[in-house]
């Protein structure tokens, strides 16, 4: 192969294919629009000036376009983190608030150094499943206020925009169906001079650039410790919520993406932004699933041009930004809402099929996210609940046969199945101590030892048999669980 020829292959998709680029572009163009009402509002639940928010969103998403480990998708500010540092704005004062967001991204990359999104392979598909349907139902709840107590005009806008963003595909998906939808909303309550709310209502927008600075605060152990409580849960929301809507973009593109790399970029790009006084942020589900759903984007540019043209439309374009009606945000908010809702998963065919367990999984997972408006609470709870559930169904399937000798001078006990906590504390009971005779043997042939409870069981076991003078065998244990009991027998007396 010729260098030329070298060259043009290690080129990315968006420089050697002009639809591409002009999809990735549009995307990007379509979420900066989106991003800015939702900066705003999320800079006043923080308690900072709204273009706090909108400068977090900015530093955010150009930064982990660079550096993160899951292409297309859109970070940053969210309420999630607003609501964690709210506190510590509201008792201590800005200069707080940007160390915290300092400080927060030095844990996100401590965490993934030491390899935390790891731990996404134990979060199961119906706490999965359950996420994705509460974010949706938590996108449409964010949309009711802009839907209350507002002038009639509203609604057909909304109808309107809906019905742009269903039926213009079918023409051409040369333009990005939302983008269209907010352009024409905004040509017909501005050439019309139809008064509804616009974005402008939302707060001021920013006219110049952030400038980068230390943190205001002084640099002593009493800053660090009241900080670090609020930086190590924010670093923790941060990537959770991240780490989830990485995996959902993995699922819709059919991609795979660097969880590791993703989770050291949120930290970097989590400094990045509280050094330029950003309010931090994380993955944005509602924004990603436009970028990525609604739009089609793949690549790294639709997530940097989004934060470029986020602050080319606020310091440019403001004013022409702020006319656009909030009815155009929200329809599109609706239809991110029905594209993200996994509509299959409350099928009834589904869930007549669904294992009762899976479906109660699914729902205490949307139940804890819709109540606590907190995503990370959600998949914690949902996730500790499917532990409970298959732990408790595992457990059952141990069962223990006997099988007494012909000579009656020997009995052979044969254990199946897993032995752990939930199934070893039910093993004790299952042995007729008085009434065997003076061999016992323990076959383990088809079972696995798991931990030390099981170990402390069959202990247990050997201990009541000897007090009546009768001798145990254990015999069958495959490698694992052999070494697991040579190591912890007899050393684990009370344990049970």
């Amino acid at each position: 192969m010729s260098p030329a020829a070298r060259l043009r292959a290690l080129r990315p998709d968006w420089l050697a294919d002009p639809k591409v680029w002009r999809t990735e572009v549009l995307a990007g163009l379509v979420v900066a629009l989106a991003l800015i009402p939702e900066a705003i509002s999320f800079s006043i639940i923080a308690g900072v000036d709204p273009a706090i928010g909108l400068f977090a969103s900015f530093t955010m998403a150009v930064t982990i376009a660079v550096v993160g480990g899951r292409r297309a998708m859109i970070s940053a500010a969210t309420g999630a983190v607003a609501l964690v540092i709210a506190p510590l704005n509201r008792e201590h004062g800005f200069g707080y608030l940007v160390a915290a967001v300092v400080l927060a991204g030095v844990f996100q990359i401590v965490l993934g150094a030491l390899g935390v999104a790891r731990l996404m392979r134990f979060i199961p598909r119906s706490v999965m499943v359950g996420f994705v349907n509460s974010l949706a139902i938590l996108i449409f709840m964010a949309q009711v206020p802009e839907m209350r107590n507002v002038p009639w005009a509203v609604y057909p806008l909304i109808a309107a925009g809906l019905a742009l963003m269903v039926f213009f595909p079918k023409v051409t998906t040369v333009v990005p169906a939302p983008l269209v939808s907010i352009v024409v909303l905004t040509v017909i309550t501005v050439g019309a001079a139809i008064a509804v709310p616009t974005v402008g209502d939302k707060g001021a927008l920013p006219s110049s650039l952030p400038v980068p600075g230390l943190p205001d605060v002084p640099f002593t152990m009493d800053t660090l410790t009241t900080i670090a409580p609020y930086a190590f849960a924010m670093a923790l929301v941060g990537l959770m919520e991240s780490l989830m809507t990485a995996q959902l973009v993995d699922d819709i593109t059919d991609t795979h993406s660097n969880k590791t790399r993703e989770s050291i970029g949120q930290g970097i790009a989590n400094i990045v932004t509280g050094f330029f006084g950003g309010m931090g942020g994380c993955a944005m589900i509602g924004q990603t699933m436009i970028n990525v759903k609604v739009s089609g984007a793949r690549t790294r540019v639709s997530t940097f041009v989004a934060g470029a043209f986020l602050m080319v439309l606020c310091i440019v374009f403001g004013p022409v930004v702020s006319d656009i009606p909030m009815a155009a945000l929200v329809a599109v908010m609706i239809m991110v809402t029905f594209a993200t809702f996994d509509w299959h998963s409350v099928a009834p065919k589904t869930l007549r099929r669904m294992p009762a367990g899976e479906i109660t999984v699914m729902v205490v997972t949307v139940a804890c996210v819709v109540a606590t408006h907190n995503l990370a609470i959600g998949v914690v709870v949902g996730s500790v609940t499917a532990m409970v559930i298959f732990a408790k169904r595992v457990a059952r399937l141990a069962e223990v046969t006997a099988v007494t000798d012909p000579d009656g001078t020997t009995v052979v006990y044969r254990v199946t199945g897993e032995l752990f906590f939930a199934s070893s504390n039910d093993l004790v009971g299952q042995f007729d101590y008085a009434g065997d005779p003076d061999k016992v043997v323990i076959d383990l042939a088809a079972a696995h030892i798991w931990d030390a409870s099981s170990v402390a069981a069959l202990d247990a076991i050997e201990t009541k048999y000897a007090q009546r003078g009768k001798t145990v065998e254990i015999t069958g244990l495959n490698a694992p669980s052999a070494h697991l009991h040579g190591k912890l027998t007899g050393e684990l007396s009370g344990a049970h």
